[in-house]
């Protein structure tokens, strides 16, 4: 078998494109996924039973199907049901959305679960109302509790981005599919596609580490 590695700096540009969108589609899921985490766990502590259930059907829906049926879903079976018709990228970031706001939803419960009961009745016999307890006394703390878990669900959702390839969208994993079916490397540009995704990924793996060491909370 001969190796022609001078495919890859040929194409590096295109490459360089896609890590670019790979990281865009990192940092706009996980803007969206966080907010919709938050309110995804309140929504489940509420003693409105409707919000409870409603929370609960979501979180367990898309926390339990694979990610790329969602993509799939989403891309192909949402516009024959609706006529939602989304561009591929939009469409991506929807359905990485979905998959990573449940999962931060049940991570932030926890962490408001967390907090001793004892901080919300003493706000509340200050005459502290029970959203503004929430706002200014449990929510800070579960944010800093849930911080170090939140940056390793970073790390994972980075790499999952490579599955919104199958619809088409420009990221590292397209593209290099994309330059192997048109130049035949098939070993280079696999090869080359991991040495990026690893040399973009470890240095945020090892930032979370970091983060777990230095803000993990110990009772």
């Amino acid at each position: 078998m001969t190796l022609d590695w001078s495919v890859v700096p040929q194409h590096a540009g295109a490459l360089l494109e896609g890590a670019k969108l790979t990281v865009l589609l990192a940092v706009v899921t996980m803007l969206v996924a966080i907010p919709g985490g938050i309110v995804l766990a309140l929504m489940r502590l509420s003693s409105i039973r409707a919000l409870s259930l409603a929370a609960a059907a979501f979180v367990e829906l898309f926390r339990n199907l694979p990610l790329i049926l969602v993509i799939y879903t989403a891309y192909y079976i949402l516009p024959l049901a609706t006529e939602l018709n989304f561009s591929p990228l939009a469409t991506g970031i929807i359905a990485l959305s979905l998959n990573v706001s449940a999962y931060n939803g049940e991570t932030f419960r926890a962490g408001i679960a967390s907090i001793r009961k004892g901080q919300s009745e003493a706000a509340f016999a200050l005459g502290m109302s029970h959203w503004h307890t929430m706002r200014e006394i449990v929510l800070p703390q579960a944010i800093q509790r849930v911080f170090p878990v939140l940056t390793s669900t970073w790390v994972s959702l980075f790499k999952d981005t490579s599955l919104v390839s199958v619809i088409s969208v420009g990221e590292l994993a397209y593209v290099s599919m994309r330059v192997r079916s048109q130049t035949f490397r098939v070993l280079e540009m696999l090869t080359a596609m991991a040495a990026v995704y690893w040399l973009l990924g470890y240095p945020q793996a090892k930032l979370s580490d970091w983060v777990n060491r230095r803000y993990g909370v110990k009772e």
